[in-house]
């Protein structure tokens, strides 16, 4: 018998839980990205949104920078950038 499987985040979306960030954030740079979603799919937090190529992005208040996006990115489209930085 397997766990639970859960579909939807806990309650991230309740509190804006992007404050915990410390030290780096994700930049998507919307260049070579494929749409294959594996960065919607694999972000603990379900703040990461778009629907073709080039169009996906993060929303800040809710991501805790854990850098999964990044890391499974096949086209490392999405870079982990200084959490000061403006862009």
């Amino acid at each position: 018998m397997f766990g639970p499987l859960i579909c939807k985040p806990g309650s991230s979306k309740n509190n804006k839980t992007g404050s915990w960030r410390v030290e780096v954030k994700p930049k998507f740079l919307q260049k070579n990205c494929i749409a294959c979603k594996m960065c919607l799919v694999i972000c603990p937090e379900a703040c990461i949104t778009g629907n073709e190529k080039n169009t996906y992005i993060c929303d800040y208040q809710y991501c805790k920078g854990c850098g999964n996006c990044a890391a499974i990115c096949p086209k490392q489209d999405i870079v982990m950038i200084k959490e000061d930085s403006k862009e």
